[in-house]
């Protein structure tokens, strides 16, 4: 198939994360031959694209002005600062916490034209300000990206009658030794814990 439409669904769709162009021109081609399911997908789209924001508080995404998780009175403790509304998903998926949350919706990366203003780090301080929070956690992935977002947020909330803590690191459950990249046996080692 050739038609210039149908190469520009393909091309749009490959801009998804972790759609790779065999995998776009799939899904077009799934798109192409069910009408209803285009149709469906197409209106879910538009509904998503007018009525899903930012949260006014944590920046989560939501169809009212602050999200369920800001609305809970039950949520107590920490903020858990994560890269994206999909870590945050994981997080509540595992039920490991049950305070607040702020998602950056990216990492500091200078060259691309992502600072601290595109992060929000401007709201988060006035959320760690006004809320009775003792931690927040830094649940950012273990990348350098991930390192200096999350260095430079420590630098930012140091003075603050806040405890700054991030994610242990080293090697997961089930993992090998001999198999293990000297950044993970590094981290291991600094993160070990006494029996």
């Amino acid at each position: 198939m050739s038609s210039s439409i149908f190469e520009t669904l393909a091309d749009q769709l490959a801009r998804l994360p972790g759609i790779g162009r065999k995998t776009a021109l799939r899904l077009a081609f799934g798109l192409v031959d069910d009408k209803e399911l285009a149709r469906d997908l197409s209106e879910a789209l538009r509904r998503t694209w007018e009525s899903v924001g930012e949260c006014g508080i944590c920046r989560n995404l939501t169809e009212n002005p602050v999200c369920d998780i800001c609305s809970d009175g039950s949520r107590t403790g920490g903020i858990c600062v994560v890269q994206n509304p999909a870590d945050l998903r994981s997080i509540e998926e595992a039920g490991l916490f049950r305070g607040r949350y702020f998602v950056l919706h990216g990492q500091l990366a200078p060259l691309d034209g992502i600072g601290p203003a595109e992060l929000g780090v401007d709201k988060l301080r006035t959320m760690v300000e006004e809320s009775d929070c003792e931690e927040v956690i830094l649940a950012l992935d273990s990348t350098a990206d991930g390192d200096a977002t999350s260095a430079f947020l420590a630098r930012l909330l140091e003075g603050m009658d806040v405890s700054v803590s991030r994610l242990a690191r080293g090697l997961p459950p089930g993992a090998s030794v001999e198999f293990a990249d000297t950044l993970t046996l590094t981290q291991a080692f600094e993160g070990r814990q006494k029996v």
